[in-house]
Formats: C-alpha cells, structure tokens, sequence
C-alpha cells in the first residue's frame, strides 16, 4: 500500500481548514507540514503555532518535515503541536542520531532526510532507528519545482538495502511528484508520495490521488 501524503505548502492559506478537509476526502492518508526556518533553506514558512490550530480540525496523520537548523531544539514544541511523525534533515545538525532519539523519546514516529546532493549511504546507519527515509526530489525550500529524476536512483539503492537487510522502513519522496510521473517513484520503491501542487491545486483532488494509487497497480 502506498500513503498519499498532500503537502500543506501548496494549500490556500486563507482557507486551511476547508482545504484540508477537502483532501481527506479526496483520499489523503496524511498531510505533510514542511516547517522552514529561512537558515538551512531560503524560505520560511509555519512553526508550532499553525500545525497546532489545525490539529484541532483534522484527524489526518500529521507528517512534519524539518528543515530547520538544529531540530533538536524545537523537538517538544512540535510533538506539543501535534505531530505524529517528524522527520529531520541529516545535514541539518552534526548530532542525526541525538535529534532521531529524542523523537523515538517522545513516542513519536521519526524520520531521516536528505537533499539531492547527499549521497544515499548517509541514512544507512540510522535505518535502525527510524521509521522513515525520506528522499528530497528536489532541492529542498520551495515548491512547485520538477522532479530531480537521478535522485530516484537513491531511493532504489535504499529500497535495496531494506530488503536485504530486511528492515521495516518506509521511503518517502518529496518534491514535484505528479500523477503522470508517480510511476516512477513507486518502481524505485518509495511508498509515501508528498505531492504539493498536484492535489491542493487540482480541482479534483480525488482523481489526482485515485491515479496515483492506480500506478501502484499498473507497474
């Protein structure tokens, strides 16, 4: 099974809870929250404050994704907020396995990321500690960019590395992924799709996320 994960970037921030509640019905298995700090990449974006207020109108899975300096710092604040899954950046701080840790701390799921120009041999010695390896597909801090398709070659070689290792870890990808290219992230093994623009900018959300599961099928 694949996990359709909309990102909320791409939502009409005058409008969230509506905008959420519409991609729920349209299928969505989680709702992605990138959290930028304008440091570890050009843009900023929401903090604790946001995710906590929407929290109060949706029970979909919350799937924040840091790309802050430091995370550790701002741990409890996010899990107060109401996160169910938070993902750090590898070169986001010198101490990965300190920050993964105090997630796991918290009872909450965690997470790994990368951006394109880090190679995938990064997050392998922390596959025994996450939940989830997440794959920039793009350079991370904005969206609506196309798809990077070489860094699907580090999705395959993790996908690999699970397997033989026989490791329960979900692979996620993030950044430009469609209904016409899903494709190709679901054969290099990934099984979270965050898709930003491609959902909350549809007017049917519903095809857009029924087509994505399809490609599962169709491979």
């Amino acid at each position: 099974m694949i996990y359709i994960a909309p990102s909320l970037l791409a939502a009409d921030f005058s409008n969230l809870a509506q905008d959420i509640e519409r991609v729920r019905q349209a299928g969505a298995n989680y709702l992605h929250l990138d959290v930028m700090d304008g440091v570890f990449v050009p843009n900023i974006s929401f903090g604790p404050p946001v995710i906590e207020s929407i929290r109060k109108k949706t029970k979909l899975f919350f799937d924040v994704h840091l790309m802050i300096k430091h995370p550790q710092r701002y741990i409890d604040n996010f899990v107060k907020a109401g996160a169910d899954s938070i993902t750090i950046h590898y070169e986001s701080t010198s101490r990965p396995r300190d920050a993964i840790m105090k997630i796991k701390d918290f009872d909450v799921k965690a997470g790994i990321a990368i951006s394109p120009n880090t190679p995938y041999e990064a997050v392998l010695p922390y596959l025994d500690i996450v939940d989830m390896v997440l794959v920039m597909t793009v350079e991370p801090g904005f969206g609506g960019q196309a798809m990077i398709p070489e860094t699907l070659e580090k999705v395959r070689a993790i996908k690999n590395y699970i397997d033989e290792h026989e490791i329960n870890v979900n692979i996620e990808v993030d950044g430009g992924i469609t209904a016409e290219n899903v494709h190709l992230a679901l054969d290099a093994g990934a099984n979270v799709i965050v898709a930003g623009s491609a959902i909350f900018r549809s007017k049917t959300p519903s095809k857009v996320i029924k087509q994505m599961r399809e490609a599962e099928y169709s491979r």
